[in-house]
């Protein structure tokens, strides 16, 4: 007879310090009207009491329970810039999780903030294809060894496991995280990452050589790597992951698009629950005694306030406003109890509200200038935009201005799509809407000098890598924008051609005037360190004969600073990218 073996699991990923709720919108029809229904989901105090109500109650039911996080918790809000991962340490710490795979942003800014958050969880954070064997033994902020870290093992070629009970066996978390580390982020130099298909493989075949048939792994790949992962790698039993932003469940019905639930590849389910704490992953899972899922019955939820918003071309009336709450209610996703909505933990609400709180409030309160129109953030020039972000120009135009603001002569500014993370609406703009969500990184100020025909060839290669033109890039982030350069890219064209036109704007008898960049003479450009640092296609930057840290700039402090003087953003910018694509005309 084949045993049962029953699991309660709840996940998160891709958090991001959204610590309070999250404004979410629905588009719900009425009595054959539209309306617009606005709402907050989410935050640490809900996702803490629903975690709370499932374990109980897979302890009810004599169940196995596991609360994951799928990685970036760091980055993303005021919390973050204000705090530095002190307060993610300890709200993780009050919602408990059983493991928490290392995502990106959680080394950011090297291996020092991931050494002070290991030191004060109380959780162990999975990183099983982490590679210390490099690593400085004299060094301050030294990963290897700690107690909380299951990196990888080198001379087995495999991630240490966290074992977790299963019934009468258990099952094995294995954690791990991009290999494409160094390209998207800033680890030690030190720190490497192995591949993350042969840590799986080699770590899977040892597990089941060692009778551990139930293996979970815990990931920070992204969507398309863990269907990759489940197909390359047998014996997977599921895949809980993060890093994509990828919304799973049935949600059509209220005006979202999302891929189904516990979606299998090669019968191994892989489960994601999408952004920012808006939304929590809850399932009952079952397994036969072979690793094997043989049940999963689940949704992601939303945990939404209990007064909406609600917005139509026909008055809401109330029994309207009553219908769509309603509808709200019937929704499989939507979770409440006893009309009750948004149940929360007291005391992570207390927490927040007295410890983290008030420092963001000061920081909503200082207003910078004013904006006179929507500017749309896109990676990625479009037929709706096609000249791309329209706030990456005036980001790049602030640190131009500011860099030369110091004496530093510069001749342009250079900075990755990426690195903006988006739009600025009209009106006006406070300390809190740059640090918390325009430019969230405190990123250093690097000045170069670079040769004319590495700056073509860093163009060229960024905007492949953005499109994967001819190769397998890192993603649209790496999409270039400028100020000082304006340059023209055609994606037909033979690789190392694509850039027809790259011109520079020079000072000539004090009149400025756009100048064809010249393949062997030299230029003084502006960038952040992690763009100049030749991540996700910039490589050839770092050919410059010299790079060198503006130590009195961060990215951030550029644009307030230029805000602040010019008391906004005003004026026409004119484009500075041309850009035709490489599947225009298939």
């Amino acid at each position: 007879m084949t045993n049962r073996y029953s699991l309660k699991l709840a996940h998160i990923n891709d958090t991001h310090s959204h610590f309070d709720p999250s404004r979410v919108q629905f588009l719900l029809t009425h009595e054959q009207q539209s309306y617009e229904v606005y709402s907050h989901s989410g935050g640490y105090a809900r996702i803490g009491y629903q975690v709370q109500q499932a374990r109980q109650q897979a302890a009810d039911a004599g169940q196995d329970f596991l609360f994951l996080h799928g990685g970036d918790s760091f980055q993303g809000t005021l919390y973050f810039n204000q705090f530095k991962g002190v307060a993610n340490a300890d709200l993780l710490n009050r919602l408990a999780p059983d493991a928490m795979v290392l995502g990106n942003h959680e080394i950011d800014a090297g291996n020092q903030p991931v050494k002070r958050f290991l030191d004060t969880i109380n959780f162990p954070l999975l990183a099983g294809n982490m590679d210390l064997s490099q690593e400085d033994p004299l060094k301050q902020d030294r990963l290897a060894g700690h107690p909380k870290l299951f990196d990888y093992i080198p001379e087995r070629q495999m991630a240490k496991v966290l074992l977790k009970p299963l019934g009468d066996k258990q099952i094995a978390i294995i954690g791990i995280t991009l290999d494409q580390m160094k390209e998207i982020a800033r680890p030690d130099e030190d720190t490497h990452f192995a591949n993350a298909i042969a840590t799986t493989t080699n770590t899977v075949a040892k597990l089941k050589a060692d009778g551990i048939d139930h293996i979970l792994v815990l990931s920070h790949l992204g969507w398309d790597k863990d269907k990759e992962l489940a197909r390359e790698v047998p014996g997977i039993s599921l895949i809980v992951g993060g890093h994509s932003h990828t919304l799973q469940g049935d949600f059509s019905a209220i005006g979202i698009n999302a891929l189904p639930y516990g979606y299998r590849v090669e019968d191994t389910p892989i489960l994601h629950a999408g952004k920012y704490a808006e939304t929590l992953g809850l399932c009952d899972i079952e397994f036969d005694d072979k690793g094997r899922v043989t049940k999963l019955a689940g949704h992601n939820y939303f945990m939404l306030d209990e007064h909406l918003i609600i917005e139509g071309e026909q008055e809401v009336t109330a029994a309207t406003y009553n219908a769509l709450k309603l509808q709200l209610m019937a929704h499989p996703g939507v979770l409440w109890n006893e009309g009750l909505w948004d149940e929360e933990l007291s005391e992570i609400n207390q927490v927040i509200a007295q410890r983290y709180r008030p420092a963001i409030d000061a920081l909503e309160h200082q207003v910078l200038g004013f904006v006179p129109k929507n500017l749309i953030h896109t990676r990625l020039p479009s037929k709706a935009l096609p000249h791309g972000s329209e706030i990456a120009p005036w980001v790049c135009k602030s640190i131009y201005h500011e860099t030369r603001r110091l004496d530093l002569q510069v001749d342009f500014a250079l900075h990755n799509a990426g690195g903006v993370r988006q739009s600025l609406n009209k009106g006006t703009v406070t300390m809190a809407d740059v640090l918390g969500r325009l430019l969230p990184f405190a990123l250093p100020l690097v000045k170069y000098r670079i040769l004319g025909r590495y700056l073509y060839q860093t163009l060229e290669s960024a905007i492949n890598s953005a499109t994967n033109n001819s190769i397998t890039g890192t993603g649209a982030g790496s999409f270039p924008y400028t100020y000082g350069l304006k340059y023209c890219y055609d994606g037909r064209q033979p690789l190392g051609t694509r850039i027809l036109h790259l011109e520079i704007l020079t000072e000539i008898a004090g009149e400025m005037q756009w100048h064809s960049v010249m393949p062997d003479r030299m230029y003084s450009g502006v960038s952040s360190a992690y763009t100049a640092s030749g991540k996700e296609g910039y490589q050839d930057l770092l050919r410059a004969e010299q790079q060198e840290s503006i130590e009195a700039l961060t990215l951030p402090q550029a644009f307030i600073r230029y805000m602040q003087r010019e008391e906004g953003l005003h004026g026409i910018m004119p484009p500075h990218v041309l850009y035709t694509s490489h599947l225009d005309g298939l």
